[in-house]
């Protein structure tokens, strides 16, 4: 396993994350920690989770997965040896069973949020600590076009930004990072970190996969140059690009089985075109399709580190396997081919 610094900080990242969302839901406890604890035997250091999981979310299921990493951590004593990342949720009308569905990025809501996360992680800190998804609109989660509400009411980021450093004083978090995230919010963060004196974000979790290259046109350069690096969440773009749901097929206990409606992006021909040319890539090339997609967007200057999770065990350990394999320049050159004749697809 490489490893490689989160931005400009000391610490030192698997160039594979271990993604933890199926854990509470489609995963129960045992099976989480089951798949903690092989990751971290091959070398992953790094673990990302959330308030809001396990996915789907629900009122019943709120924090099980924070709360499954902690009992594995207490279980292994294995705190000191990981990189743990949480985030907090932004905005959405979705989420009433959240602090009364009063959600904002405010100190309120940051220290109230930060405070429960640690309780159910059962630790005294976090390494990074994640903003979810902007409180104010923006054209994520494959939205196209932008438009300005006249009314909107979103919370100052230079707030958000004093939270953070309040909370990186008090020990409760270590760095800050930001997800689903734009050029503009990114440099905004930025900006007012540099004028005043606040924590930068130290990384960008954001959709990143073969059949959603978006973060190429606008962030990759914001990344690479400001050394915010990319957490690519989804890189297998919701399983999708295993091949698994090729030809209308509805795989039991799978994502996209399970909750048809949760990813609009990833419907219609142009989706089932570009996965099955990149399935028929790695097929014609001996490779695993998963093993692929993984391998390619591990070649990009601005990842810092990929994204993986899975419900099985095998297939764990075949993404996990991923981080030694290298692609040839004619799959390289074919990967690139198939990206000009459709152009994410599922942006």
């Amino acid at each position: 396993m490489k490893y490689v610094k989160l931005g400009r900080t000391d610490l030192k990242v698997s160039r594979l994350c271990m993604g933890t969302m199926t854990m509470g839901k489609q995963n129960t406890e045992a099976e989480g920690h089951e798949q903690l604890d092989y990751a971290l035997d091959l070398g992953i250091n790094f673990v990302d989770t959330a308030e809001m999981y396990p996915i789907a979310p629900s009122e019943q299921t709120y924090g099980d997965t924070e709360r499954i990493i902690g009992t594995w951590m207490k279980a292994r004593d294995s705190r000191d040896k990981i990189v743990l990342a949480t985030k907090i949720v932004g905005s959405a009308p979705t989420f009433k069973y959240i602090r009364d569905g009063k959600l904002m990025l405010d100190r309120k809501n940051i220290e109230t949020a930060i405070d429960d996360s640690l309780k159910r992680l059962q630790t005294d800190y976090v390494d990074l600590y994640q903003i979810h998804w902007p409180d104010r609109s923006f054209n994520g989660f494959g939205r196209r076009g932008f438009s300005k509400p006249d009314d909107e009411v979103y919370t100052p980021l230079e707030e958000t930004l004093e939270v953070m450093g309040d909370l990186i004083k008090a020990g409760k978090i270590r760095h800050f990072g930001v997800s689903n995230e734009s050029p503009w919010g990114l440099m905004k963060y930025l900006q007012i970190a540099e004028a005043k004196g606040l924590p930068r974000p130290t990384s960008i979790q954001n959709w990143y996969n073969l059949i959603g290259r978006g973060f190429e046109t606008g962030l990759a350069e914001v990344s690479l140059r400001e050394d915010v690096g990319l957490l690519a969440y989804s890189p297998l773009g919701a399983g999708t690009l295993t091949g698994k749901y090729l030809n209308g097929a509805k795989p039991d206990g799978r994502r996209l089985t399970m909750w048809p409606d949760r990813y609009p992006r990833l419907k219609g021909p142009l989706v089932e075109k570009g996965v099955a040319s990149y399935v028929s890539l790695a097929q014609e090339n001996g490779l695993d399709p998963a093993q692929m997609s993984l391998a390619y967007i591990l070649t990009k200057p601005f990842l810092t580190s990929a994204i993986i999770g899975a419900t099985s065990m095998e297939n764990l350990k075949t993404n996990i396997d991923a981080a030694d394999l290298t692609l040839s320049e004619d799959v390289l050159k074919a990967i690139e081919k198939i990206q000009r004749a459709n152009p994410d697809p599922a942006p």
